[in-house]
């Protein structure tokens, strides 16, 4: 048995696994979806620097939890690249859920967006928060429109601070078992920084043809992937 902690990306709560977490459990794991702190029935939490990754730290060892598989989607692989290093041998595997890898010194909008000059646009007049999508930019991504509705409706505004937080590493990525999640709707091939990655001996790539929600879209499928990843 395997303890699967599942983060989601910006602006989700833990409910965003609601339909992959009875899979996994039937299976007979664990199962720890996380909320991170300032999203979602956190909001009220304050997240600044290193937050996120201490949120998923202090999960592990609160549950004192063993042969933890980290699942991160979108913004969350940083944190989880991150939270990796830093539970060392109660380690067993990494999910990258068609996310974002952290690189050590950099921050998620260093290395997604323009820099800090566009976050400060972006969060200028909302209160330091990143307003999450509207109904029309998940177009194209594999999505009824219901379940369009329902990420709508349960989305929350991100903690900006988060996303200029520069990554911390203790230990490479290249060195972690890792299972790398590619959604093809939200582009076909994996970013440079992952591609790199996946020729090292520890990482490999599985493709989803759909977009880049799959709990949402396909989540019986992405339940699957991470069974295999859980071993």
């Amino acid at each position: 048995m395997s303890n699967l902690v599942l983060v989601p990306g910006a602006w989700l709560g833990s409910w965003a696994w609601d339909e992959v977490v009875p899979t996994l459990r039937e299976a007979g794991h664990a199962v720890h979806p996380l909320t991170l702190s300032g999203v979602a029935d956190r909001q009220a939490v304050p997240a600044g620097r290193q937050t996120h990754v201490q949120d998923i730290v202090d999960e592990v060892e609160r549950l004192d939890l063993r042969d933890v598989v980290l699942v991160g989607h979108s913004y969350s692989g940083i944190p989880v690249g991150q939270a990796a290093g830093r539970i060392g041998d109660r380690l067993v595997g990494v999910v990258f859920v068609d996310s974002n890898v952290p690189a050590d010194g950099e921050s998620f909008v260093s290395t997604w967006w323009e820099g800090p000059a566009k976050l400060e646009a972006v969060l200028a007049g909302n209160g330091g928060l990143w307003a999450p999508p509207t109904k029309d930019d998940y177009d194209g991504q594999g999505l009824t429109d219901e379940q369009i509705a329902r990420i709508v409706g349960g989305t929350t505004p991100h903690p900006g601070a988060s996303l200029a937080d520069p990554a911390l590493l203790v230990r490479p990525l290249a060195d972690l078992p890792t299972t790398y999640i590619k959604c093809l709707l939200d582009g076909p091939e994996p970013s440079d920084d992952v591609a790199g990655l996946l020729t090292g001996e520890q990482w490999r790539l599985v493709e989803m043809d759909t977009g880049h929600w799959p709990m949402f879209s396909q989540p019986q499928e992405l339940a699957r992937i991470l069974l295999d990843a859980a071993g």
